[in-house]
């Protein structure tokens, strides 16, 4: 009956009694089927002979202060296609959710939702034969006032006593860097944001010194992050070189930056260390495109530029006639020419393993969209949750070890062969690799900070 249900508008605050969450903000979506409840540092646990799951939230929108220590049942286990396209496998625990004075059970997923507007997602199942929602319409049960909020948390602030942590990087929009400033702050940081382009020193043998927009001195940071996009290697690194001078610590140094960018180097590096790779050519323009075909086994091949990135400069020739064609139009660029054998066995699949500080603490795999090769996730490539075999992890420890990355993605394709380094990324994005695998790299950085420190 109509006059049963509840109406809800398009927001609504609701409330985890037994989660211990007194206010949290929702958005009402008939749209989605599941619900989902934004969930960091998720570890399933034994209690009593049953499998349960502990978590953090950050329950307020753009507060990373305060932090609700949680443990739930765990209900199943489920693969959840996001609206962005990855599929991950998320936990499902229940709870009792009031709002207004109604209260019932739900079922809910556990994800991280830092990159959404609601730390809750109330969807249609949660809603079926209770709810009727006016889109209309917001906070029809009420809403929570600044004031209850603060009475509601006032024991959940984490005062900030921590390390002064910069984050080097162009873009602060970026989910990455707003990841990586959530999680030093979290964990009771100061963290600032340094664009690199408003970054500029004095080189000084003495008092070398980085001052940044109006004259402002950066003389009284502990440590620095740098995230330096490839366009922009050259100055990014001198400006963390400069850091280094000033006796600053730097998560991956100016020197492991800089011959990670260079792909012909580093893959000199990697096989120095025996770490394998796929047969690979390289020639400046070269006059002999036949030979240098023959080199990596005939077509199919790849041709990459040395200079590109995310995919970008990479091509798939499946015959020798349009290999010949591919390296003669690069030809005519006078560029730096990588050839390399294709892996068909690898079905347009490959492994991202994310590195920090000597372990490997995600992994996922990626899958090229229908009609490419290139399994990019800026591409339209999809992530999945994949374990590791022990020998990819060696792989990816020892990449990342003979680079001296203290934060590497570390790309592997499993051919026939076994596993084969494809390249070893300074920089690597968290968007992806987070949100298919619920895990936070972002605090994994801090964390490796903080060992380098001793500080708890």
């Amino acid at each position: 009956m109509l006059k049963d249900k509840i109406i809800l508008g398009s927001e609504e605050w609701c409330s985890f009694p037994e989660l211990g969450i007194p206010a949290i903000k929702a958005r009402v979506d008939s749209g989605a089927k599941t619900s989902a409840l934004h969930a960091i540092n998720i570890t399933p646990f034994i209690k009593e002979e049953e499998n349960w799951v502990r978590f953090d939230i950050n329950p307020i929108q753009n507060n990373l202060k305060t932090v609700i220590h949680c443990e739930a049942k765990l209900i199943d286990k489920r693969i959840v296609k996001s609206s962005s396209g990855f599929r991950e496998q998320r936990y499902v625990i229940q709870s009792k959710i009031q709002i207004g004075n109604e209260e019932w059970f739900i079922e809910m997923t556990l994800t991280n939702r830092d990159s959404m507007g609601f730390r809750m997602l109330l969807g249609r199942e949660a809603m079926s034969g209770r709810i009727l929602v006016d889109p209309e319409e917001k906070y029809l049960l009420g809403q929570t006032t600044h004031e209850q909020l603060k009475s509601y948390y006032v024991n959940t602030i984490v005062a900030k006593s921590g390390l002064k942590i910069a984050v080097l990087a162009s873009n602060p929009a970026l989910y990455s860097n707003r990841r990586i400033m959530e999680a030093g702050e979290m964990r009771g940081h100061e963290m600032s944001f340094l664009n690199i382009k408003e970054c500029y020193m004095k080189l000084d043998a003495d008092k070398p010194e980085i001052h940044y927009r109006g004259g402002k001195i950066l003389d009284k940071f502990d440590a620095i992050i740098p995230r330096i996009r490839p366009s922009i290697t050259f100055y990014g690194c001198a400006l963390t070189r400069q850091f280094e001078a000033m006796k600053v610590f730097c998560l991956n140094s100016a020197a492991a930056i800089t011959q990670s960018r260079d792909k012909l180097f580093s893959l000199q590096l990697l096989l120095h260390h025996g770490v394998d790779i796929p047969t690979t050519g390289f020639a400046n323009s070269p006059l002999d495109t036949d030979d240098l075909i023959k080199m990596v086994g005939g077509s199919p091949l790849i041709v990459k530029l040395l200079e590109g990135t995310q995919g970008k400069g990479v091509v798939l020739a499946e015959t020798k006639k349009a290999a010949e064609s591919v390296i003669n139009a690069f030809k005519s660029l006078n560029a730096n020419i990588l050839v390399q054998e294709f892996i068909k066995e690898a079905n347009g699949k490959d492994l991202r393993l994310f590195v920090v500080d000597g372990k490997v603490v995600a992994t996922i795999q990626r899958e090229a969209a229908a009609g490419e090769f290139r399994a990019n996730i800026h591409l339209g490539g999809t992530a999945s949750v994949i374990k590791p075999t022990a020998e990819e992890k060696k792989i990816a420890v020892k990449a990342a070890k003979a680079m001296d990355l203290k934060v590497a993605g570390v790309d592997i394709i499993r051919s026939s062969k076994g596993p084969l380094l494809l390249e070893v990324n300074s920089s690597p994005g968290l968007e992806g690799i987070e949100g298919a695998t619920n895990k936070d790299i972002a605090g994994e950085m801090i964390r490796a900070i903080e060992k380098n420190f001793k500080w708890k």
